[in-house]
């Protein structure tokens, strides 16, 4: 395998880390971790908790880079699908929250509350659709950030949030009958 560079591609790099070159690991990295660390920012408060995810994600590529031939997918949706699950193992704990809307099981007074600089940037980034998102229910907005933001099939975000992929695909349908009314 020839060595890699800053022209590689990223499924060149992917070759490359399942045939065991950790500079390829590194650019890799250096090319995705940044907007992982954003995009998973916006779903969990905890810094620390989102930089274990990202270091999780790499780890998993380095160990898994040869399925990635086995699949169709964009190198940076395959990276964006392990960084996701990682994250929700991790806030599985009762210690953590979604940025989203509070789980189910943590108390009252140990919700976040987004920054008014996140909520201007949700604002931004999805114009009239941030405040309709807002107005969701946190399970049903878990879902639509899960299937329509993050690109996640309903199997998928099922699996991610822990429900049954039948409930996943009622409360997708409630979802979008609900932003409909709210963006009318």
């Amino acid at each position: 395998m020839p060595p890699v560079s800053e022209q590689s591609s990223d499924a060149d790099l992917l070759r490359a880390i399942a045939a065991g070159q950790t500079a390829a690991l590194r650019l890799l990295h250096h090319r995705h971790a940044g907007w992982l660390r954003a995009r998973l920012r916006r779903r969990c408060a905890d810094p620390d908790v989102v930089d274990a995810a990202i270091q999780d994600t790499f780890v998993a590529v380095w160990k898994d880079a040869h399925r990635f031939a086995e699949t169709t997918a964009d190198p940076a949706a395959w990276l964006w699908t392990i960084a996701v699950r990682r994250l929700v193992s991790a806030l599985r704990g009762p210690a953590h929250r979604w940025l989203s809307g509070p789980a189910a099981d943590v108390p009252d007074d140990a919700r976040t509350v987004p920054s008014a600089e996140e909520l201007v940037l949700l604002g931004v980034e999805h114009g009239a659709l941030g405040p309709a998102l807002d107005r969701l229910s946190p399970e049903l907005r878990r879902l639509i950030e899960a299937t329509a933001l993050d690109g996640l099939t309903v199997r998928e975000a099922a699996q991610l949030l822990g429900i049954p992929e039948g409930t996943a695909k009622t409360r997708l349908m409630r979802a979008r009958t609900r932003l409909r009314q709210l963006l009318a």
